[in-house]
C-alpha cells in the first residue's frame, strides 16, 4: 500500500475528527463497532467511540491467534541481570494471561475493581497487565521499589481489592526486597486490599507472610483458563499515576477504545514499523513508555516487544543496548536521551557499536527529557541511522510532535526540533492572554480540544483537579504546562516546563536553550542549567555538568569556556557565570533531571524528595557541592556569618 502523505492526513484529523478517527477504529476488532467516534459525557468532557465493544487483552492475544500467529514470538524476555533470555510465543502468552485471569476471577476480582501491580521487569509484569485487562479489571501499574510511603498513597487512591507483586527487582549490584516494602505500604495505608499475590524469584529476597497472600505459581497451577470479557470504550483501561504539584500523585485515567485505535495508529503511522518487526522501548512497565510501547501498542499491532531487564550501562557495559539491538534483530529503538548520554559518557567513542551486527536497526526514536543537540548528533553519526527527537507526555498516552516515519515523507530533522504535530493534535502556541504568539515567539503550548483518542479523558477520582490543572488556562484548549514556539516551517521546539523560565534583570530567557549550549562542550557529558535567586537580578541561571569518562580538563578552564560559549551564542544578558563539575545529576527513574529540586537546595527553601527519585544519596552530594562551592543560599550564610 503506498504511504500517504503528511500534510493531507494532518489536515483531515484536525477539520473532520470524526471521520479521520472511525477509519482509524476499522483497523481493530471490535465485538459491537462503534456508531460515532466523539461524543461528550456528562461532565462535558469529550470521549471516544462510546457505545463500542472491545476487550484489549483479546486486540494483543487472541486476535494474533485467530489469524494463524499462535506460534509467533510475541514478546523477548532479556534479562542481563539474571542472564536471562525468553521468548514467548501468542499462545503461550494467551495461555499464562487467560489462566492467571481465571486466578483473579476465584479471588473475586471482576470488572471495574482496581488492582495494584508491584512488580521488576519480568514477564510476569506483562501478563498481569493483560490479565486485568482481560477481566475488564483496572490495573494501576506502581514503579517496583517505591517507597512504602508512595505505595501506601497509591493503595488508598486507587482503592485495589488485589496487589500482585513479586519478592524481589533486581539491580546491577543489589537485590531489592518486594515483599517487605508492600507489607509495609498496606499497614500505613487505610484502605487494605483483600488479597496479595506474590510471585518468588527464588533469587533470597526476605518474603514475610501474610494470611491473606497468595503464591502466583500455587494460584497458576489451580486456576482455570478464562476468556474476554466485553468492556465498553470507555471504561477505563489503566490508571497511571504521575507526580503532582501539590505533592500528591494525579492518577491519568486510559481508556480501552480510543487507547487501543491510537496504539495502533502510532506504530504504524508515527514509529513506521511493521507487523512482525522487533520494537523495542527500552522503558520500564512503571512508566507510560513502558505501558504503551512495550507493552499494548506493540502487542495490539503484531510486532513482537523486547522487555529489557536492565541499565544502558554496567549490565555489563555501555554495549548492552547494542547487543539487544543485535541479538534479537531490533528494527525501531525508543529510549531515553538520559540513556544515550550515560552510554556517551561511558563509550565516547562508540567502540562498542562496531562490534555488533546494527544493520537491522531502522530508526532509534528519543523521548522523555529534552534532547539536546549534541546527543542527539552523536546517536546520529555513530548510529548511521535517523535519530527522532519527538514529544508526548503521560497523559497524552502517545506522541504529540514527531516526525512521522510511517508517512511517505519525512521531514528533515532540525535540532532541537520535535518536528511537527502528530496527526489529531492541533498544536499551538498562547500568549499568556490566550492569543496566538508569533511564529519564534516563544508561548505556552497547548493544545486545541478535543484531544484525539487514547488521551487523558480524566483524573482518577479527582475532575476538578484535571479542569483546574489543564483546562482551565486556556479556554476550549488542554494546556500541556511546556514553554515552545513554531519557526517558519510550523516545526515544534519544547523549551521546557514554564517554571524552567528565568527572569534576569527583566529579561525572560530559557535554561534550555542555555543547556543545549553547555551541551555542546566537548567535556561535558550531561548538564542542567537552573536559575537561582539573586539580590541583585531577581535570577541567575548555574550549570551542572557531568564530564565525559575521558575529559581531561580542570574545573576552572571548563568553567571558563562554558561561560564564554553562553556568552557568544546567547548575550552576556544571560548572566551565566558559575560553572560546576559533579559525579551525577538527581533524575528520576525515567530519567528526567530533577531541576525544581536543584533550584530548592540552591535558594535554601525546603523540598520534598519526589517518590520518583532513582537516588536520594545524589541530593545530599548536590547539598555538598553547593555548599563547597558557595552556590546559592550558602554564599548568602556566608557573607552573613562574616
Amino acid at each position: 500500500m503506498e504511504k500517504i502523505m503528511y500534510d493531507r492526513e494532518f489536515n483531515r484529523s484536525i477539520k473532520d475528527p470524526e471521520n479521520f478517527w472511525m477509519e482509524q477504529a476499522a483497523n481493530i476488532s471490535w465485538f459491537q463497532k462503534p456508531q460515532r467516534a466523539l461524543t461528550k459525557d456528562e461532565n462535558g468532557f469529550y470521549r471516544w467511540f462510546k457505545g463500542g465493544k472491545l476487550n484489549t487483552s483479546y486486540l494483543a492475544l487472541d486476535a494474533h491467534i485467530e489469524n494463524g500467529r499462535g506460534e509467533e514470538i510475541a514478546f523477548i524476555y532479556d534479562s542481563p541481570v539474571t542472564q536471562t533470555i525468553e521468548k514467548i510465543t501468542y499462545l503461550d502468552l494467551r495461555d499464562r494471561v487467560s489462566r492467571l485471569a481465571g486466578g483473579m476471577k476465584r479471588l473475586g476480582i471482576e470488572k471495574g475493581d482496581t488492582v495494584i501491580i508491584y512488580m521488576p521487569m519480568i514477564p510476569q509484569a506483562v501478563i498481569s497487565m493483560l490479565a486485568c485487562a482481560r477481566l475488564g479489571a483496572i490495573h494501576s501499574v506502581v514503579f517496583g521499589g517505591f517507597a512504602p510511603h508512595e505505595l501506601a498513597i497509591r493503595i488508598d487512591d486507587a482503592k485495589p481489592k488485589l496487589i500482585i507483586t513479586a519478592t524481589s527487582g533486581i539491580e546491577v549490584d543489589r537485590i531489592i526486597p518486594y515483599k517487605p516494602m508492600v507489607d509495609e505500604a498496606i499497614g500505613l495505608a487505610a484502605h487494605k486490599p483483600e488479597h496479595v499475590i506474590v510471585y518468588n524469584r527464588r533469587l533470597g529476597a526476605a518474603r514475610p507472610d501474610g494470611e491473606n497472600d497468595i503464591d502466583y505459581s500455587t494460584l497458576m497451577k489451580i486456576a482455570d483458563p478464562v476468556r474476554c470479557t466485553e468492556v465498553d470504550a470507555t471504561d477505563p483501561l489503566y490508571i497511571l499515576y504521575t507526580s503532582g504539584t501539590t505533592g500528591k500523585p494525579k492518577g491519568i485515567i486510559r481508556d480501552n477504545g480510543g487507547h487501543a485505535v491510537a496504539m495502533y495508529y502510532s506504530m504504524k503511522n508515527v514509529y513506521g514499523i511493521n507487523p512482525r518487526e522487533v520494537f523495542w522501548a527500552a522503558s520500564d512497565v512503571g512508566w507510560v513508555v513502558g505501558h504503551s510501547y512495550i507493552v499494548y501498542a506493540s502487542l495490539i499491532y503484531g510486532c513482537t516487544t523486547v522487555l529489557f531487564e536492565g541499565k544502558p550501562v554496567r549490565t555489563p557495559d555501555a554495549s548492552t543496548f547494542w547487543r539487544v539491538v543485535s541479538d534479537h534483530n531490533v528494527k525501531v529503538m525508543f529510549t531515553a536521551p538520559t540513556a544515550i548520554r550515560a552510554i556517551k559518557k561511558e563509550d565516547p567513542q562508540g567502540s562498542f557499536i562496531g562490534q555488533f551486527d546494527m544493520s537491522g536497526l531502522r530508526y532509534l526514536f528519543l523521548a522523555g527529557e529534552r534532547c539536546d543537540v549534541s546527543t542527539l548528533k552523536w546517536a546520529e553519526g555513530k548510529l548511521k541511522v535517523p535519530v527522532i527527537d519527538h514529544w508526548w507526555q503521560t497523559e497524552s498516552g502517545w506522541p504529540i510532535v514527531a516526525n512521522m516515519m510511517g508517512f511517505k515523507e519525512h521531514f528533515k530533522v532540525k535540532p532541537g526540533s520535535a518536528t511537527k504535530p502528530v496527526c489529531g493534535y492541533d498544536v499551538q502556541i498562547l500568549r499568556a492572554d490566550g492569543t496566538a504568539a508569533d511564529k519564534g515567539e516563544e508561548g505556552y503550548v497547548a493544545i486545541k480540544l478535543p484531544l484525539p483518542p487514547g488521551t487523558l479523558p480524566n483524573l482518577w477520582g479527582d475532575t476538578n483537579r484535571f479542569v483546574k490543572g489543564y483546562l482551565d488556562k486556556f479556554d476550549g484548549y488542554y494546556f500541556s504546562g511546556d514553554g515552545g514556539y513554531l519557526d517558519e516551517d510550523g516545526y515544534v521546539f519544547i523549551t521546557g516546563r514554564v517554571d524552567d523560565i528565568i527572569n534576569v534583570a527583566g529579561h525572560r530567557l530559557s535554561t534550555a536553550e542555555m543547556e543545549e549550549v553547555v551541551a555542546k562542550h566537548p567535556d561535558v557529558a550531561e548538564c542542567c542549567v537552573v536559575g537561582i535567586e539573586d539580590d541583585l537580578k531577581g535570577q541567575i541561571p548555574l550549570a551542572i555538568t557531568v564530564l565525559k569518562a575521558d575529559a581531561d580538563i580542570e574545573s576552572f578552564q571548563l568553567q571558563a569556556e562554558v561561560v564564554a560559549d553562553v556568552r557568544k551564542e546567547i548575550g552576556p544578558v544571560a548572566s551565566l557565570k558559575k560553572v560546576l563539575v559533579a559525579e551525577r545529576l538527581p533524575k528520576t527513574r525515567s530519567g528526567k533531571i530533577l531541576r525544581k529540586v536543584i533550584r530548592a537546595i540552591a535558594d535554601g527553601k525546603p523540598y520534598t524528595t519526589p517518590s520518583t527519585i532513582d537516588d536520594p544519596v545524589i541530593l545530599q552530594e548536590i547539598h555538598d557541592l553547593f555548599e563547597e562551592q558557595m552556590v546559592g543560599s550558602f554564599e548568602q550564610k556566608a557573607k552573613q556569618s562574616s
